[in-house]
């Protein structure tokens, strides 16, 4: 027996060499290939982008915006909304549902002249309140001073025309100028604890100088910077809050941006159309496919009909009872990150569904974490901000997680669903600390979905109502554009809610009321239970 034991360790300790020989001499690309990447940090400088990088260049051709010919020194100069004007292109004596209307619109400045450039950025709309519809137009800028609005005709009935002049060329350069140079107009409080004593320090994502505490996201590479405090170390922090903002335009560029050219609804020659049946009876839906991840965009998305939206990128579905949306999401392990927009769909839910209860976390509710579960039905769903930069009362430093480095630990599966959004808190920041940031999020989805590709993965896009230096629709829209370029051809799903909050009859409001949230949340479970 002593003989067979000394053979048998004598066998042991050849495998061992074998395999250690092996491993020295076989190739390991094979394995490296699913290593992450090193993390990168973000700057608001350059982000570590190197511009001559082709995708950040192809990024940025895709929001170029046409600036004035030269800076602007006299606010009469600039587009006057009571001015402008829009006329029917090609007048018909019919319109049909499934035509399109072509609607020209006219910019002039305050002496009334007509511009001789473009830049501005109007909204079009076409509704009618009388049977609860809309549906957005699309703006073309002719680069003169003109615009080609252009309607899809999707209901039949009365329709009027609505154009709003959002900002004036002049005003869209103030903006994009103090997006780029001036990161800091919005601020941080950082509220360090130590032996008894408290300081309170202003924090960003990047702050001048040298005498400052860094907190670097091991996992996704994000980072946050605090000026350092006085008599305490780094690791003391333990409280973010919301700071402020800094004034950071003049009084010429306040009068461009001020309300009264602002998000005004400009005169038209003319003020509806009525639209007769189409010829052709298939109807705008009859051709479309189950929703799916990668669907191809339409535009418009949809439109509004007695208040329900109508998509027409594939065959929506509606969740008009409790059951319906209960059913839909029986067994499902749900997880959302990011603002309070989408905060609005958790709380939806959780009003909608009686049996859905959240579990009182105690933490602070704007930035979360949120719970809610429904035992019976095996349905599991959270919500939490993503992480800085975040506007939000004063939370718990480690209660914000960023969102790629949470995905890293999320399984995920055939019952897994995972929904962000990204936009709100980056409209301060110039565009190369958001694409970085997209960048990081998109390398932990592409992760998330390599172990697990039939988790559901859904992106809401941006939305509309913001009318400020600090986030403005046109902000917004940059970011959107963005949002949408970065997760093109992933087998992912862009939820395009921009649409539906643009010519919904409510007034504009950065939080939607209720009939448009109920149609965003029917959007998405669109696409968790598509049949």
């Amino acid at each position: 027996m002593r003989f067979a034991g000394k053979n048998f360790f004598l066998l042991l300790c050849c495998l061992a060499f074998m395999a250690g020989f092996l491993y020295r001499i076989l190739p390991t690309e094979s394995l490296d290939q699913f290593h992450p990447p090193p993390p990168k940090k973000a700057s608001v400088k350059d982000s570590n982008l190197k511009h001559e990088d082709t995708e950040f260049v192809d990024l940025l051709k895709l929001i170029d915006w046409p600036s004035p010919p030269s800076s602007i020194t006299n606010f009469s100069l600039s587009t006057n909304p009571k001015e402008c004007r829009y006329e029917l292109l090609s007048p018909r004596s019919i319109y049909r549902v499934g035509e399109t209307l072509e609607v020209l619109i006219t910019a002039e400045d305050h002496y009334g002249n007509v511009k001789s450039y473009g830049g501005d950025f109007f909204q079009a709309k076409l509704h009618s309140r009388k049977i609860k519809a809309g549906v957005t137009g699309r703006v073309t800028d002719l680069n003169n001073g003109t615009y080609l609005a252009t309607f899809l005709l999707p209901w039949e009935g009365e329709a009027q025309v609505n154009i709003r002049l959002i900002h004036s060329s002049e005003a869209v350069s103030v903006l994009k100028d103090k997006r780029e140079s001036r990161p800091d107009k919005v601020y941080f409080n950082g509220y360090f604890h130590f032996n008894g004593s408290t300081e309170e320090k202003e924090c960003n994502i990047e702050l001048p100088g040298r005498d400052v505490c860094n907190y670097n996201e091991p996992v996704s590479g994000d980072t946050w910077q605090c000026l350092k405090p006085q008599k305490m170390p780094c690791h003391s922090l333990v409280y973010h809050s919301m700071g402020g903002y800094r004034t950071v335009t003049n009084s010429l560029e306040d009068s461009l941006l001020s309300g009264s050219v602002t998000a005004q609804k400009i005169k038209g020659a003319f003020t509806s159309i009525k639209i007769d049946p189409a010829i052709d009876s298939t109807g705008l839906t009859s051709r479309l496919q189950v929703c799916s991840p990668g669907q191809e965009p339409s535009q418009p998305s949809g439109f509004y009909y007695n208040d329900i939206w109508t998509l027409l990128v594939c065959l929506g579905r509606h969740f008009p009872s409790p059951s319906d949306a209960r059913a839909c999401l029986k067994g499902k392990d749900i997880h959302m990150f990011g603002d309070s927009t989408l905060r609005q769909w958790f709380e939806y839910l959780e009003r909608f569904i009686p049996t859905l209860k959240r579990i009182d976390l105690h933490v602070n509710y704007q930035s979360g974490p949120l719970l809610a579960v429904d035992p019976d039905a095996g349905l599991v769903m959270r919500w939490r901000a993503h992480g800085n930069p975040l506007r939000t009362t004063k939370t718990m430093f480690s209660d914000l997680h960023y969102e790629a480095a949470h995905l890293y630990g999320i399984g995920g599966g055939p019952q897994t669903v995972v929904v962000f959004t990204l936009w709100a808190h980056f409209t301060s920041y110039p565009v190369s600390v958001y694409i970085q940031r997209l960048s990081r999020l998109r390398r932990a989805i592409s992760s998330l979905l390599f172990r697990s590709p039939e988790t559901t993965v859904l992106i809401k896009s941006a939305n509309t109502g913001y009318k400020s230096i600090y986030g403005s629709d046109w902000l917004s829209l940059q970011l959107d554009l963005l949002l949408r370029a970065m997760f093109k051809g992933m087998a992912v799903t862009i939820l395009d809610v921009w649409d539906m909050t643009s010519c919904h009859y409510l007034p504009d409001n950065i939080h939607p009321g209720a009939p448009v949230i109920r149609n965003e949340v029917d959007l998405m479970l669109s696409y968790i239970c598509p049949r």
